[in-house]
Formats: structure tokens, C-alpha cells, sequence
């Protein structure tokens, strides 16, 4: 089998040294990822300037390619380009800190598996729920668990499944849950700072929140509880239940 792995840490980040080195015990694994830190791009991808690339090595053995572009600039190049074999999953993270709630949208760690479901590839984003010294032995055993699970299970092939774990003790981790997107987000706030030459400028602070009327089968809630979630995704952002009354209301309204 062959794995191609990516993040939005950047291809020296811890997250994905444990990753790759668990996962390999199972599957033939490329590493396709930032050259540096691409967190909360998104899902954009690179246009108007080319892509370099170039071969990163550990411990005088090949790893893998760091790009100068996005998480999904990665899996696209590793998929059409840069893996020698058809890729059977793409493997995103490990993040440090969690992805749920309105909070997926931003994430370049969940962009990237989203991107492999759209060109058709299963696809894993895997994530640990702290920003302060992460231990992530337990949740690189676990991403090879869900590897093997997703494997398993070819329904899955045009999805892309998050999974968030919780930085707790394995022995605290009250067990396995799917979940739903909730609404949790970044509550932003703005400090205005001014620079050495009295230009005005401002750095994105705040922090995650739940919403006062989050369900208890949403991701955060769950996380916060101490499950794993698992949050299957896709690519459609179609909101189907205003499908009906929008097509009344513009043929009333909107007549040419």
C-alpha cells in the first residue's frame, strides 16, 4: 500500500515525524508537505506562482518533499506527480490543537484530506486536541488503527473523515463517538499595534469557544468529554433543506 502524508505544520513538525513513523510499520509512506507552517489557509491553493519543490532527507534517508505551497497544493502534487504508485490514503496531520466546529472551514490539516476525496482518494485528518507540549504516541497508534479501518471499509473512498483526539492519558479516553460539525469557533479579537515607523497593524488573537446552544452529539462537546470523534466529510456544501423553499421564493420573486 501507499500512504501519502501531508499536514499544515510544515514538513519538520512533530506531529508528522510520529505519523510517519507509525504508520510505516503498515504501508510504503510519502511525505508531500510544506516547506513551513501553513495553518488556517484553508482550502487555497497555489496559482500565480510555481511550485517548488525539492527532497527532504532524515537521518541521511529520503523522507519525503517539502513544497513552497499549501496543504492541498501537496496532496495534488503527491497524487498526480510525486508518488511514483497509485496513493490508497492520504494521511493529514497530526495537528497540534483540535479541528472542530465552524473552526474545519479554516483548517489547512482538514483541507488537505478533503482535497484527496475530491480527487478520490479516502482520506484520514488526524489532530490532537492541545497546544501545549503534545505527546503524540497514543494518537499516531490510533491514526494507524483508523488507517486500517478506512482500508477496510471502501464506502469511504469519496469521504474524508476528521478525527480529533483528546490529549488525555490513553487510559482516560472514554472510547470512540461520530460526531457532527458543531458551531464552535474562534472567538477573534484584534490586538492594533503600531511598528517602528508608526504604521498601523493588527495580530488575530482569541480562542475557541463552544456556542451556548451546541448538542451534545456535536464534535467540541464530545472532544471535551474525552471521546475520540470521528466527523465524516465532504466536499458538497450544499445546504439541501432550503433547497425547495429557495426555488418558491425565486420563482416568485425573481422573475426575468
Amino acid at each position: 500500500m501507499r500512504f501519502l502524508l501531508t499536514n499544515d505544520d510544515g514538513i519538520y513538525a512533530k506531529g508528522l515525524a510520529a505519523l510517519h513513523q507509525e504508520l510505516s510499520k503498515d504501508a510504503d509512506c510519502l511525505v508531500v508537505a510544506p516547506e513551513v507552517e501553513q495553518s488556517a489557509v484553508g482550502h487555497a491553493i497555489t496559482l500565480f506562482r510555481p511550485l517548488m519543490v525539492r527532497e527532504v532527507k532524515r537521518n541521511g534517508s529520503f523522507l519525503g518533499y517539502a513544497v513552497a505551497g499549501t496543504p492541498a497544493d501537496c496532496v495534488k502534487l503527491g497524487i498526480r506527480e510525486l508518488s511514483e504508485q497509485p496513493v490508497d490514503l492520504v494521511v493529514s496531520g497530526i495537528n497540534m490543537g483540535g479541528n472542530v466546529g465552524i473552526n474545519v472551514i479554516y483548517s489547512g490539516t482538514v483541507s488537505a484530506a478533503t482535497e484527496g476525496a475530491i480527487m478520490g482518494v479516502p482520506s484520514l485528518a488526524l489532530s490532537l486536541d492541545t497546544h501545549r507540549d503534545p505527546d503524540f504516541t497514543f494518537a499516531a497508534k490510533f491514526a494507524r488503527k483508523m488507517a486500517a479501518f478506512v482500508m477496510q471499509n471502501r464506502f469511504l473512498n469519496c469521504l474524508a473523515l476528521n478525527v480529533n483526539i483528546p490529549a488525555l492519558p490513553e487510559e482516560e479516553i472514554k472510547g470512540v463517538v461520530v460526531a457532527r460539525q458543531g458551531k464552535t469557533r474562534l472567538m477573534e479579537n484584534f490586538d492594533k499595534r503600531t511598528d517602528p515607523r508608526d504604521n498601523l497593524y493588527y495580530w488575530l488573537a482569541g480562542e475557541t469557544q463552544l456556542s451556548a446552544d451546541e448538542g451534545t452529539d456535536a464534535d467540541a462537546c464530545a472532544l471535551n468529554r474525552g471521546f475520540i470523534t470521528v466527523m465524516p466529510l465532504h466536499y458538497d456544501l450544499t445546504c439541501y433543506k432550503a433547497m425547495d423553499e429557495l426555488e418558491g421564493k425565486v420563482r416568485d420573486h425573481l422573475k426575468l
